[in-house]
């Protein structure tokens, strides 16, 4: 089914180049990917040292093994898998295991991608639908410190806008090492008083595991543009689905006994299937006094999860793969209204805005063997409203000199029909976050910040109504809602030459109860109050017009707060990230970019006793011009073919002829070994 359609996308990719051949108003390609653009462009611009944005030329330049490592690009944060290329990706920042996005809020093109109440994990963030060639810009920033951003943005949050259009359509054809295989195909033609852009991607990958996952993935973006970036509209289209066998985390020990080698498999039949369909349409409008920004956005999204993380620890006969399913439709919108105004004489921008979302979740956990329900744990339907006003104020009090104070206003409204009915009924939480920063620009080259702001995570909303665990029977409490978050950072931007600027910022974060919902076992499993801390320190330079380089580094210290005699280190939190990009353009038809990550050590248990090995991966990119418009890129992942690990956790589980109590072990998700990936673009 798969090889047809990928011919098909290469023809008509053929075709499109040979009628813009016929027409020359439309036979411009795009322009070369250029990296040239000054770094001292942020000067002046956020409003944090650790906020910034990545353009779409910086982007293309270096290679990505999956869509989700766009977000690598946001300094310190790491993406990694521990299942199948279908599944959401692991997160890593500012000493958080974000699991798989939670505290870190993200969007594209204004629609939320965190899924609150959901049936693997709350604020389950799923980017496999991402196109990349599609990405014009990501906007990041870290920490609680702006009235804009809500829900699941305590360590940060993240804008990935797509692009208008295209110059000419565009394409790319790719093939790898374990049955990889993608295309990708774009164009923007003029349909009425605007553009329609459209991008189209198939793809499919086996991987390096022993039992092949046999991915199949199909995203597909229409996106209408009309006017301008200040004064205009667009409505976009977004579609995707996949399904996949997925290989999951193997315990250490039986890699060491040989029971199954470093890719194999406990349980050929865990995977998945997923699919995600949304309409958004925004609104710009550019006053005398001000701005208007509006949005609004309809989701809807299901996931059948079948995963086997335990093996024959709870049930010995059948198995203890589990089904995770969810289905829901969400909606959502966004106003702002922003106006220029002197309070007391001192120039202001002020900005007031009201967000809002609802989901309508079935969601159910069910015992599986082979992905055949035996036994349903639960299975319940959720309503859950968030609705939140904010409004933010910036006193410009001399031309280097301003203040931005914020404050948000939260309320969630939960109702649970739960199959248990002890598990069922309605729960609501209030929060009040305010905030405020401090920018000073000492001298014409630095730039020095000074932020503090209280923020929230919700809960997924089973766990506000339970009362009784679904497996066990057992008496359990209902948590709260809304669990505050209060951060701090002091940062700086020095910025000496049109080709340098570097940053520094010392944070610190609070959180009252890192509560968190396990979907695996369908409980809210609470845990203690915490405190994280770190320093940043990241710079770019271009000493060449065709060089640029960019590097990172981050060190956290991650730790529970009160004295528990188990231990107060927090399971997963790393300790140290460095990042080193080099990219090479416009030599001659060569082009090269190269990625060296490192990632430090992380604790495994709350004592400390067990901790991952650190380790460094590097990727490379090598691109050749061969004609205007057609250019063959090298991509090589996991260069040197180290043997790292993706993701490591430490718990029990049995194999046969173990204790029924199971072992405790490191279970472990593998890195990719070195990886060869041949492109062919045409109209980039």
């Amino acid at each position: 089914m798969f090889r047809p359609r990928l011919i098909a996308v290469a023809v008509a990719l053929i075709a499109a180049r040979a009628a813009v051949a016929q027409t020359p108003a439309a036979a411009t390609p795009l322009r070369d990917v250029e990296v040239i653009a000054s770094p001292t462009d942020v000067m002046g611009v956020t409003d944090a040292a650790s906020a910034g944005s990545v353009d779409a030329a910086r982007i293309q330049a270096r290679p990505a093994l999956r869509p989700a490592d766009v977000l690598e690009w946001v300094p310190g944060l790491l993406v990694t898998q521990h299942s199948g290329d279908g599944k959401a990706n692991q997160y890593f920042l500012r000493g958080f295991n974000l699991d798989h996005g939670t505290d870190f809020a993200t969007s594209v093109a204004g629609v939320p991608v965190n899924l609150p109440t959901h049936a693997h994990g709350h604020g389950y963030t799923d980017l496999n639908f991402l196109i990349p060639e599609l990405v014009e810009r990501v906007d990041y920033r870290k920490g609680p410190y702006s009235a804009l951003d809500g829900d699941f943005s305590s360590a940060g949050a993240a804008d990935i806008r797509l692009r208008s259009r295209f110059a000419a359509p565009v394409g790319q054809l790719t093939v790898g090492g374990n049955g990889y295989r993608r295309a990708f195909v774009g164009a923007s033609p003029e349909v009425g008083t605007g553009t329609l852009m459209v991008g189209l991607e198939l793809a499919g990958n086996d991987g390096p595991w022993e039992v092949p996952q046999r991915l199949r993935r199909t995203a597909a973006v229409m996106r209408w543009s009309g006017g301008t970036e200040a004064d205009g509209q667009s409505l976009t289209l977004m579609g995707y689905d996949a399904r996949w066998t997925a290989t999951d985390q193997v315990p250490q020990r039986a890699l060491d006994a040989g029971t199954i080698g470093r890719f194999g498999s406990l349980d050929p039949t865990t995977g998945g299937t997923t699919s995600r369909y949304s309409l958004s349409g925004t609104l710009r409008r550019t006053f005398e006094d001000g701005r208007l920004e509006a949005s609004a956005w309809v989701l809807r999204y299901r996931l059948g999860l079948f995963s086997n993380f335990t093996y024959a620890l709870d049930r010995p006969d059948t198995g203890d793969q589990f089904e995770q399913a969810d289905a829901r439709t969400a909606y959502g919108l966004r106003i702002a209204r922003s106006w220029r105004t002197a309070v007391l004489g001192v120039p202001s921008l002020t900005t007031v805005g009201v967000q809002a979302r609802q989901d309508r979740i079935d969601v159910g956990l069910y015992d599986t063997a082979a992905r055949e329900r035996l036994e349903t744990v639960r299975s319940d339907r959720v309503s859950s409203t968030l609705a939140g006003v904010f409004a933010e104020h910036t006193s410009f009090w001399t031309d280097r000199f301003r203040t931005v104070a914020g404050v948000r206003v939260d309320r969630l409204q939960n109702r649970v029909d739960a199959s248990l009915p002890d598990n069922a009924g309605s729960s609501g939480d209030s929060l009040v976050s305010p905030k405020l920063t401090a920018v000073l620009q000492p001298v014409p080259t630095v730039e020095t910040f000074a932020s503090w702001g209280r923020g929230f995570h919700s809960n997924d909303a089973r766990g506000t109504t339970a009362r009784v665990d679904p497996r066990t029977g057992e008496p359990v409490q209902p948590v709260q809602g809304l669990v505050p978050t209060i951060g701090a950072e002091l940062g700086a931007r020095w910025a000496p030459a049109p080709s340098f600027v570097a940053s520094v910022a010392l944070w610190q974060l609070k959180i009252a109860s890192e509560l968190v919902f396990v979907g695996d076992a369908g409980i809210t499993e609470p845990s203690r109050a915490s405190r994280r801390r770190g320093v940043e320190i990241g710079g770019r330079w271009l000493p060449r017009p065709w060089l640029a380089v960019d590097a990172d580094l981050a060190y956290s210290r991650a730790r529970f707060t009160d004295d528990d005699p188990v231990g107060p280190n927090i399971p997963g939190s790393v300790e140290r990230v460095g990042s080193l990009g080099v990219t090479l353009q416009n030599l001659g038809p060569w082009s090269a970019g190269m990625h060296v990550r490192h990632i430090g050590p992380r604790p495994l248990l709350e004592d400390g006793s067990v901790r991952t090995k650190p380790f460094t991966l590097a990727d490379l990119r090598l691109g050749w011009r061969v004609a205007p418009g057609a250019q063959v890129l090298l991509d090589v992942f996991n260069l040197t073919n180290r043997k790292a690990n993706d993701i490591e956790y430490y718990y029990a589980s049995r194999l046969a002829g173990e204790p029924a109590g199971g072992v405790g072990d490191v279970h472990l998700h593998p890195a990719e070994p070195r990886t060869v990936r041949l492109s062919l673009r045409l109209g980039f």
